[in-house]
């Protein structure tokens, strides 16, 4: 009877030690990577082909909707910064002097490349057909797509360059910053 006792007592041992050598295989981690990194070109090919349409859209929607258009291209924080920036100075209601516009909006904005007093994305207050000549990508983080673009109007042979920031909120992407030089 002790020696079976004995030998349970080693048998149950002997089947603990055997589950201590579980092998972790790393492939699995290699495959996560791999995903992940698959999952990230996929998004910043999406927000490349999203911000092309839209910007091509946004010039081709009836100008009477432009603001209404822009509003729901842009987040909440660069709608409100790019309206303030164009409207510097002018004689409407809530604009801001050039000061307090930099006072305001200097902590969350490269106010230096504003687009002040100037439109949304282009210099022009007019345009015949606005096509993205070239949206290349500068840099991307996670939910964050920086590209360099160039838009083009053919009629007025003239050219648009600027950086636009590009953010995935809620499952959709939304313009966050467009640095634009102003004309000389």
């Amino acid at each position: 009877m002790k020696r079976m006792i004995i030998a349970s007592l080693l048998l149950i041992m002997s089947c603990k030690e055997e589950k201590k050598e579980i092998k972790i295989d790393p492939q699995p981690q290699q495959t996560e990577e791999k995903t992940v990194q698959n999952n990230e070109s996929n998004d910043v090919e999406e927000a490349q082909k999203w911000l092309k349409t839209s910007i091509v859209n946004y010039f081709k929607a009836d100008i009477g909707n432009e603001e209404k258009n822009m509003q729901k291209m842009t987040t909440k924080d660069y709608f409100d910064y790019k309206t303030d920036a164009t409207n510097v100075d002018l004689d409407v209601d809530g604009s801001l002097t050039d000061k307090e516009f930099q006072d305001k909006w200097k902590s969350k904005f490269d106010t230096g490349k504003a687009g002040v007093g100037i439109g949304f994305l282009i210099s022009a207050q007019d345009w015949n057909s606005i096509e993205v000549e070239s949206c290349d990508l500068k840099s991307s983080s996670k939910d964050e797509y920086i590209f360099n673009v160039v838009l083009r109007d053919g009629g007025f042979k003239a050219q648009y360059p600027s950086v636009i920031k590009v953010v995935k909120q809620n499952g959709s992407f939304l313009i966050a910053d467009v640095l634009q030089d102003e004309p000389k």
